[in-house]
């Protein structure tokens, strides 16, 4: 019991001890000597002004006014640290000792100016014994007498505005309403923090550890782990890192809404299409490097309907962000760039009767970021189209994306060539493609909806279009397509039946082959050359196919082949209207005139015979004008007048 009273004394002695040394030294006093302390600690000029007090609550200390901490030498950005005032906790225990130990801090409403150099050097970096200003350890023995001694049970910052300059960049970023709790127990021990930023007038929380926090600010590498949230979601690392800045950890997201955590952030909100990032989920190994150059690797990332996985790198050094990655995904969608997601009925293009969608195409992503990505898919989904596996090198340049198909199958055949989708002036989506083996019939059905012509074939095709939504793009379609097929059949009408009875309603008909061309001009496809053989005739083509009106007007032409005992039959075919239901009919004044040319002519001239005849007659009979042989009735009339004039004139003379 006497030991623990002497004890109990002891402490007693000790705190009062303690605080008549604070009320025995000045607060003027120990803020000079804070202020110079801090200045020999960090190579800083530290200017307190206005009255100096004891403090004794939140902190042990002193309490100034207005708090100025200058900046490097080489900065033009103004001081680090200004503050309305600054409450510095001291160590009591080592003001018996006549040492100011400073334990903790609190700023209230400071302006932070934090500004990196050209060559990379920042304000922030201080030089201390054992650390050099590029964070490399020094030769053992230096000694330059300046060591750091601040431990911070708890540096409480409120309401603080942020200014960040840098030179590499040449931007300037600033945020009010800063706040931060640290707690630094050690100095070359843990630290724990929980800050709150406002970039953009939301809360931004950062959370997290730096194992080896004053090597941290000094410029050495450190363990630590991160947490960045906001209403939007979640970002997390977990690795090394230093003030540089350099890092690599893993990386961890979970972010349910990308325009708000980038609109928390700052940054612009970027109305990303559906199955490109509106919803994030990643992880990855992250290394950034002090020139701003972002490497992920083993990474897996959820973009909603599309997971990809692979390795990516990013540069920020230039106009815009440049990704150069490899990836690879399972099935992957791409509706939310054909503008098909939002017709609401699956991925499938607009009904017939309502024509393409109008719906605008949001293409501002296209001039976010450039970029060289080689995709690997097992399928891919446009919506109208769908294909299977796929290899596809993806480039992007100030707005102007070209996706070049190394490999794509689809329709039970392969297709090449590029597309391209330029949006740095308005929208236009143009390509050149070729296709070999391909059934055309649920290539046609998906294209157009034409679900009658069944047989497979080869085609190119080069086009563009421009506008803001699929049907402005269709309808200012041009370019041109070649196609032939091989043996195949047309549904919908019997050819043989429509020749031997004029019936053009149901059957099919069977042909060998066909080949055509079209010029693609405002939407329409034209053409005049379509032939088609089949086993009893051929056939031949010439219209309109309206892509943007989803309509056709086209005459189809079959011809019975000539036999010993017959002569070639034609049937012309009229097929007009919508793509959805067209009518199939016979054209009987184009057969006449096709079938009956010779009849026809004969019939014409044998009637113009007998009306010249006719009319002989009747001016011999009425008129006394005799129209010889050979001679039209016009200048048997004009010789008659000429020689009566000549008679009346002789008269006069008479």
């Amino acid at each position: 019991m006497k030991f623990l009273l002497k004890i109990l004394g002891f402490v007693l002695i000790a705190l009062i001890l303690a605080v008549g040394a604070l009320f025995f030294l000045p607060g003027e006093r120990i803020a000079r000597i804070a202020t110079e302390r801090i200045s020999t600690m960090t190579g800083r000029q530290v200017t307190m002004t206005g009255d100096t007090s004891i403090s004794f609550y939140p902190v042990l200390g002193i309490s100034t006014g207005k708090t100025t901490i200058a900046t490097a030498d080489w900065a033009q950005g103004g001081p680090m640290l200004t503050a309305d005032s600054l409450k510095v906790g001291v160590d009591p225990i080592a003001l018996i000792g006549g040492e100011v130990r400073i334990t903790g801090l609190e700023v209230a409403n400071p302006h932070i100016v934090i500004e990196r150099a050209a060559d990379g050097r920042g304000n922030w970096e201080i030089g201390v014994d054992g650390v050099a200003s590029s964070g490399q350890e020094e030769a053992p023995g230096s000694d330059s007498g300046n060591a750091l001694a601040l431990t911070l049970d708890r540096a409480l910052i409120t309401g603080a505005s942020v200014t960040y300059i840098d030179a590499q960049t040449g931007t300037r970023q600033e945020m009010t309403g800063v706040d931060l709790d640290l707690r630094w127990p050690s100095y070359g021990g843990e630290a724990t923090f929980d800050a709150v930023l406002r970039p953009a007038g939301q809360d931004v929380r950062i959370t997290g550890r730096i194992d080896k926090f004053g090597p941290f600010i000094e410029g050495a590498v450190s363990p630590l782990k991160v947490t960045v949230s906001t209403g939007g979601g979640s970002l997390s690392l977990d690795g090394r890192a230093s003030a540089a800045p350099q890092l690599d950890g893993r990386l961890t997201a979970d972010i349910g809404s990308t325009s708000r955590f980038l609109a928390a952030l700052g940054l612009p909100a970027a109305d990303l299409p559906q199955g490109f990032g509106r919803e994030i989920t990643a992880k990855a190994q992250l290394n950034l490097t002090e020139d701003i150059r972002v490497s992920l690797r083993d990474m897996t990332l959820g973009l909603g309907a599309n997971t990809l996985t692979g390795a990516a790198d990013i540069a920020t050094s230039g106009a815009r962000p440049r990704i150069t990655a490899q990836l690879n995904a399972g099935a992957l969608d791409l509706k939310g760039l054909t503008g098909d997601e939002a017709s609401g009925n699956g991925g499938t293009s607009a009904p017939a009767v309502d024509g393409w969608s109008k719906a605008p195409i949001d293409a501002s992503v296209l001039g976010a970021v450039d970029a060289n990505v080689s995709l690997a898919a097992t399928s891919l989904d446009l919506g109208q189209f769908k294909f299977g596996e796929a290899s596809i090198l993806l480039t992007i340049d100030a707005a102007r994306a070209v996706a070049q198909f190394k490999r794509l199958d689809g329709y039970g055949g392969t297709l090449s060539g590029q597309v391209v989708a330029n949006n740095r002036s308005g929208l236009s989506v143009g390509g050149d493609l070729g296709a070999r083996g391909i059934d055309m019939e649920r290539l046609l059905t998906d294209a157009a909806g034409i679900t009658r012509f069944a047989t497979t074939g080869t085609a190119s095709l080069d086009f563009l279009g421009v506008g803001q939504s699929v049907d402005a793009i269709i309808n200012s379609l041009s370019g041109s397509l070649k196609l032939a097929t091989g043996r195949g059949v047309i549904s919908g009408f019997d050819l043989d039946r429509l020749m031997r009875s004029g019936d053009g309603s149901g059957g099919t008909t069977v042909f060998d082959q066909v080949g055509a061309s079209f010029a693609i001009k405002d939407g329409n496809m034209r053409g005049d050359d379509l032939k088609m053989s089949m086993p009893l005739a051929t056939a031949t083509g010439e219209g309109r196919i309206g892509l943007g009106a989803r309509d056709i007007d086209y005459l189809f032409t079959p011809v019975v082949l000539q036999g010993e005992n017959s002569r070639g039959l034609a049937i012309p075919v009229r097929i007009g209207g919508p793509w959805s239901g067209p009518s199939i009919r016979p054209d009987l004044e184009k057969a006449i005139d096709l079938n009956f040319k010779e009849e026809r002519e004969q019939l014409e001239k044998k009637a113009r015979e007998e009306v010249e005849k006719e009319i002989d007659k009747f001016v011999e009979k009425e008129l006394g004008v005799t129209v010889v042989e050979g001679q039209s009735v016009e200048d048997a009339l004009k010789n008659d007048l000429k020689e009566k004039a000549v008679e009346e004139l002789f008269k006069l003379f008479e």
